[in-house]
């Protein structure tokens, strides 16, 4: 079994050169492309100028200042241009802290008069051409605002001229160009880029904070590197709705109306369910559940949904919680037929590092949340990186899949999939109200981006969340996050699935199984590995058990907190039946 990882497509080299004092700004886009499953060397001009012809041509990557550079140095050669056309695949330019040098080499290709860039106004509007699908992914014809907290620029580039598309743009000018230097295309950027190693400043990423600094890079990467970068097959999407009972009318949601929603717009959606309304389904509602699989589905929400009751430290109570959590909804299912994804969506967002262990351990196959930082008194410092991967993954080695309200925009969502993470919308009751008009518009543009949604109940989402990437051997890798694992072999041939998933204490892992049979895995630098051989259009399912670590001080709650969780649970549903309904009544 190959763990060693050295076995990556070599025919898509990354090359990125580094100029007299670009050390750092190379490390940022090593630690860009590493981020992305790209792997590539760093150069200095002379290095690249000095080699042969080579078949394999190369990526360059590089600031504005040393792609200048490189321009002279090619011009002055008298066989530069041919050695360029050779060697280069294609470039990616970006401005780097020197607006001068970005605005020269665009005037260099173009060949126009010397120019410089335009600054643009916070709140302009950036739009991302819907010309250029193969680029631009799930970002065609996207628009975002300019951030309010930076300065942006663009090029005064003439649109009109042959070879030239402007990716990005807005009033004022192009933020991300194609150009073509002697029939090989540069991709020219007018922000610096984005360090994915920086820590993670907020509660998410918001793109539209960063959108020149994080977008470009990468579409080009994945545009250029489509077979070793990683990718998701497919994009899976659910709407995921807090809090209600199974009546059939809960808030402003109308069950049977939300039915004909998704029949007539082409959705699936999950009930974040309170284990503590077990015995308190209506038989109108679980007739529609029953009935339409495909449309609703049910996560789990918490245990009896009180304020923090995931975010404290006690394992012995958090293992009496999630063990309760699962029980109570087991005996739901009973009660009603109604199946629930081992999926915890934790009440407020808020938990703990511990909660999170015991989750892995009690049979959840992983987290969706809206929140991502960690209760602990000193919780682990999250990276850009972090947050843009599938799942965060800081927290024992499981899963947290992020989620984002309709506030977040289709910029937002549009980048979550473009990066290869699900697509997953959470809302309230109250979002609901006005016959759900601007939820079923947001719906309508996620379903109208490039490339597609899957929309899946919420277990199948995580199970269907991962990235992969082609390897020299022919196999293909697969980064496994969840504790289950639903793959296919989308290639017309049989091949070999590398598959791996992060995990620092493999001690824990009772058994790998691909369906009823037991799986060989090894472990290595952190992740255990296993391989599976896929026919053409042949799927599988993997599925890890880990072991439950004994709790001697798991115990219940006492008399007066199952009376506090009674009445915060009747005092909800008082104020989402009737105190919130009235002001947004129809």
């Amino acid at each position: 079994m190959n763990t060693s990882g050295h076995l990556r497509d070599v025919t898509e080299k990354a090359s990125v050169l580094v100029g007299p004092s670009g050390l750092s700004e190379a490390a940022k886009l090593s630690a860009a492309l590493g981020f992305l499953g790209v792997s590539g060397s760093q150069q200095t001009i002379a290095q690249f100028l000095g080699a042969s012809v080579d078949v394999q041509q190369s990526r360059l990557l590089c600031s504005a200042a040393t792609f200048l550079d490189l321009l002279e140095r090619l011009e002055q050669r008298s066989d530069g241009i041919a050695l360029w056309q050779s060697n280069v695949h294609s470039a990616f330019v970006y401005e780097a802290d020197n607006a001068a040098a970005c605005a020269t080499v665009a005037a260099r290709i173009a060949g126009t008069a010397p120019t410089s860039l335009v600054y643009v106004k916070a709140g302009a509007e950036w739009t991302v051409t819907d010309k250029f699908p193969e680029f631009c992914r799930s970002m065609s014809g996207v628009r975002v605002a300019a951030g309010v907290n930076s300065t942006e620029a663009a090029l005064p580039l003439d649109r009109s001229r042959p070879g030239t598309i402007s990716i990005i743009f807005g009033a004022e000018g192009t933020a991300l160009a194609k150009l073509d230097y002697h029939r090989v295309p540069v991709f020219v950027a007018t922000a610096g880029l984005l360090d994915v190693r920086a820590p993670l400043t907020s509660r998410d990423f918001d793109i539209r904070q960063h959108f020149l600094s994080a977008v470009p890079i990468v579409l080009y990467a994945k545009w250029a590197f489509p077979r070793s970068s990683w990718h998701a097959p497919q994009t899976s999407a659910c709407l995921v709705i807090d809090d209600p009972l199974l009546k059939p009318r809960y808030g402003h949601v109308d069950f049977q109306l939300f039915l004909d929603l998704m029949r007539g717009h082409g959705f699936s959606t999950s009930i974040a369910f309170i284990p503590w309304n077990w015995r308190r389904s209506s038989a109108t509602v679980v007739g529609l559940f029953k009935d339409n699989p495909e449309a609703f589905s049910l996560s789990i929400h918490g245990c009896d949904h009180t304020r923090a009751e995931f975010g404290i430290q006690h394992r012995g109570r958090l293992t009496w919680r999630a063990k309760e959590a699962l029980d109570r909804m087991t005996r739901h299912e009973a009660k009603t037929g109604i199946r629930h994804d081992p999926v915890m969506v934790f009440p407020q967002g808020v938990f703990s590092r511990s909660a999170m262990t015991v989750l892995k351990q009690t049979g959840f196959i992983g987290v969706v949340n809206s929140e991502v930082m960690s209760t602990d008194p000193q919780p682990s410092e999250l990276t850009v990186a972090d947050f843009w991967n599938v799942a965060v993954m800081k927290y024992s080695d499981f899963p947290i899949f992020t989620r984002r309200y309709p506030s977040s925009g289709v910029g937002n969502f549009a980048f979550d999939i473009l990066l290869g993470k699900p697509c997953i919308v959470v809302i309230h009751h109250s979002d609901c109200h006005d016959r759900c008009r601007a939820l079923i518009g947001l719906v309508d543009q996620l379903n109208g981006l490039n490339g597609g949604l899957a929309w899946r109940s919420l277990g199948e989402v995580v199970r269907h969340s991962f990235r992969q990437r082609e390897l020299a051997s022919g196999a293909v890798e697969i980064e496994m996050y969840g504790s289950e694992l639903r793959a296919r072999n989308w290639f017309a041939e049989p091949r070999r699935f590398c598959i791996r998933k992060q995990e620092a204490s493999p001690s824990t892992i009772r058994e790998i199984r691909s369906g009823v049979q037991q799986v060989a895995w090894t472990t290595l630098d952190g992740h255990v590995y296993l391989e599976i051989e896929l026919d053409a259009g042949e799927e599988c399912a993997i599925e890890i058990a880990y072991e439950m670590v004994p709790e001697p001080d798991m115990r219940g709650e006492g008399l007066r907190y199952r009376a506090k969780a009674m009445a915060r649970r009747y005092l909800s549903e008082l104020r989402d039946n009737y105190v919130t309904r009235t002001p947004l009544s129809s």
